[in-house]
Formats: C-alpha cells, structure tokens, sequence
C-alpha cells in the first residue's frame, strides 16, 4: 500500500512540474505577442536602409486598396520613453518604451494616445504625419480613424 501512494504521488508531482511548464511557454508566448491588431518590426541591420525608406514612402502616401492604420508609430530615437495606447475605456495595445526603429500601427476605429517625450517618435495618424513635439514634451491625443 505504501509503494502505490508514492507511485501516485510522483505522478501528481510530474503532472504539477509538466503543467507550470506548459504555461510557462504559453505565457513568455502571450507576452512577446502584441493585442489587438498590431504589427510590430524591429530597424534592420545596419546598412540595409534601402528597402525601408521605400516602404515608409509607401506608408505616407497609401494606395487606396491599402488599409491605413489609424495610428502608427515609430521610435527614431535611442530609447523612446513611455508611450502609451489604449483603446478608450477599453483594452491597453501598448505600455513600455520603444527602441530605434521599432513601430506599431494599430487599425482600430478610436485611440488614445501618450507620448512622454513627443519628440522622440513620429506619429502616423490616417496616413497623415502629425507634427513632431519639443523635447521632453508629454502629448495626449486621440485619434479617430478615417473612413
């Protein structure tokens, strides 16, 4: 009897141990995807600055199959500091700092936007570049999509 309890409990104990694994790897694998509809890209390698410049050319001026994000955002210094967007009253797309280079664009019909340091992102809204911010300057907006 005792050889059967500690045969049960070595398998309730490696059942433990494969479930904590398990979700684990699915929580690291929620955590590097982005909510909602977004799409993130890291810059390219250095010198490989040709295909992007076409492809942010191609983003300002949308061909009218295109979908147009209604925000789009892009890190253009070092380190961009706290932005934040979030669905009003609603889910949270996105809280951290940005690297160089990193973007998200989000499709979603109304956005709140925050910038903690305006200057150190450009910011596509409906495919309109909006005006860059003075250093160290906070911006609050929302944005509507365009139909």
């Amino acid at each position: 009897m005792g050889l059967a309890r500690l045969a049960i409990l070595v398998v309730a104990a490696l059942a433990v141990v494969a479930l904590l694994f398990v979700g684990g790897r699915a929580l690291l694998r929620m955590l590097g995807d982005a909510a909602g509809e977004t799409t993130a890209r890291s810059s390219p390698p250095p010198g490989d600055a040709g295909p992007q410049d076409v492809s942010e050319a191609g983003a300002e001026t949308p061909s009218a199959s295109a979908r147009v994000p209604t925000v789009r955002i892009e890190c253009i210094a070092e380190t961009c500091p706290l932005v934040t967007v979030r669905v009003p009253g609603g889910d949270v797309l996105l809280y951290r700092d940005m690297a160089r280079g990193e973007e998200v664009s989000y499709f979603e019909p109304e956005l709140d936007v925050v910038l903690t340091d305006a200057a150190t992102v450009r910011v596509t809204e409906n495919g309109e570049l909006r005006p860059q911010g003075a250093p160290g300057e906070r911006e609050a907006f929302t944005a509507t999509a365009s139909d």
